[in-house]
């Protein structure tokens, strides 16, 4: 298979699934009891007229936001303009345009996402090695016991546990907001515990497995230092397979803080999509909804195209998650 035909698959493939969550977000958002129409007109009637809404303003707010059309009319003129990335104006922020609120929330999302992938892997490299290089220690022990924590413990709960202990307790970070770097603090350190263990369990599991190299068993049987050779030869080879992890990884961040920006109010593109769900905002939900998925499926292209390019066992295999499942066996599962 040639790599063009690989790319030219690989794209279809995409505007296929992005076809299908688009078809999938917008029929739950059909599902779910209420609309934006529903919500505002309640709010109104509620302020206005002690909650008696009148037959005129059940139709004023269907006409305003389009529930007076069939629901396939809704799907098609929406994906129409979004063919050309052109999502039309949010229900909720009637001013700005989807593409717009997108353009401004997702810079922030993945400056946070950024931070805590580094910051995952500056604490998971160290912890990965030194649980390989004791295997079957008591520290190796503790330390996976740790990792399953890590990522069995979300986010969110996290997040809350930083709050109630750096502002309530201790009272030296803000809870919620985005006016500094200082803001920045918690929802990172809320992001950071579940990548770090998934990165620290990849790191030993992939050093574990370079150490029983012949070469690696060679340079140690030849006399050379023992951390020389972890470092130099094991360390090196064993952060290949990392690649393969922190695309989508980041691609899970940048889309993934949905709990987190809600919880410390941060005006990310994870509140807007927050927001958009609660308020039924379908041009909204629905734009942050494939924004996400075109993240996620990006990322996984470029690791693809990466490893492709470089190994044409992958292209054989249509993917590295196809050819990673070619190749396991008992002898390559994690330890």
């Amino acid at each position: 298979m040639s790599f063009m035909t690989y790319l030219g698959k690989r794209v279809m493939r995409m505007v296929l699934s992005l076809t299908a969550v688009s078809m999938i977000t917008f029929t739950l958002l059909q599902l779910a009891p209420g609309n934006f129409a529903d919500i505002q007109r309640i709010s109104a009637g509620a302020a206005q007229f002690g909650g008696s809404g009148t037959e005129d303003m059940v139709h004023a707010f269907a006409s305003r936001y389009g529930d007076d059309i069939p629901a396939w009319r809704q799907y098609l003129i929406f994906m129409k303009g979004a063919v050309t990335w052109d999502f039309g104006p949010s229900y909720k922020y009637p001013t700005q345009d989807v593409q717009d609120i997108i353009a401004q929330g997702f810079p922030i999302s993945a400056t946070i996402a950024l931070i805590a992938v580094a910051l995952s892997l500056l604490i998971a490299i160290p912890i990965g090695v030194y649980a390989a290089v004791r295997q079957n220690s008591p520290a190796d022990h503790g330390t996976m016991f740790l990792i399953t924590l890590g990522t069995a413990l979300p986010n969110y709960l996290t997040g809350v546990i930083l709050v109630l202990f750096f502002t309530l307790t201790l009272g030296v970070l803000p809870s919620s907001g985005w006016a500094g770097p200082h803001y920045m603090i918690m929802p990172v350190l809320a992001l950071v515990l579940g990548p770090t263990a998934v990165l620290a369990r990849y790191v030993r599991s992939s050093m574990l497995e370079t150490l029983r190299e012949e070469y690696v068993v060679a340079a140690l049987a030849k006399g050379g230092p023992r951390s020389t050779v972890i470092m130099r030869h094991a360390l090196r080879n064993s952060l290949i397979p990392i690649v393969t992890v922190l695309g989508p990884l980041l691609a899970s961040l940048m889309t993934g803080t949905v709990f987190v920006e809600a919880l410390f109010r941060i005006p990310g593109l994870g509140l807007y999509f927050a927001q958009a769900a609660a308020s039924r905002d379908m041009p909204l939900l629905m734009g942050t909804a494939l924004f996400f998925a075109l993240i996620l499926m990006t990322m996984n292209l470029i690791v693809d195209l990466v490893y492709g390019y470089l190994d044409p066992r992958i292209r054989a295999a249509g993917g590295v998650s196809r050819w990673r499942r070619s190749q396991k066996s008992p002898l390559r599962q994690p330890a």
